[in-house]
């Protein structure tokens, strides 16, 4: 397995993670974007996000190499740490996982923080998510349960833009 910089090439693999993710989550028809829309967004002059793949050999000879892993994170600013990074998704296919690949992973986008020197690496995890929230604790990250987070889809976004 090697972990590397992922490519435009690399999204339909991509894609078809953050959709496991999206089942994982109870949640299969969440996800709205396609491949291009990660093309265009992901590998233009300004990406809005950077992901790290992490890559098995296949046996398939049509595709030597398979991806099996994402980490898809995108850079933030706060106003009290300045530029920080966003894990947005970490996301190890099912029959992967337990082989390190999610910790591979993990680490690179640490990694990555250090050599930007951010002074913090955020994400969100499900309070039912356990082993994911032990392995979280166990890498040294505060796990803040006391915060909610808050979001407004497209539909609330419309209805708040109708009343002013």
């Amino acid at each position: 397995m090697i972990v590397r910089k992922g490519e435009a090439k690399d999204m339909k693999a991509v894609l078809a993670l953050i959709q496991e993710l999206a089942d994982f989550e109870n949640e299969p028809q969440a996800v709205a974007i396609t491949e291009a829309d990660l093309i265009r967004d992901g590998f233009n002059e300004q990406p809005l996000f950077s992901v790290f793949v992490a890559e098995t050999d296949s046996l398939n000879p049509l595709q030597p190499h398979k991806i099996v892993g994402i980490a898809l994170y995108y850079y933030r600013y706060s106003t009290w740490k300045g530029k920080t990074i966003h894990l947005e998704d970490l996301v190890v296919n099912a029959a992967m996982r337990g082989k390190g690949i999610g910790h591979a992973l993990y680490a690179e986008v640490i990694k990555q923080a250090q050599k930007d020197q951010v002074l913090r690496v955020e994400w969100n995890v499900l309070d039912w998510n356990k082993g994911a929230i032990a392995f979280y604790e166990k890498t040294g990250a505060t796990v803040f349960r006391e915060w909610n987070t808050v979001q407004m889809d497209a539909a609330a976004i419309q209805q708040f833009i109708s009343h002013l």
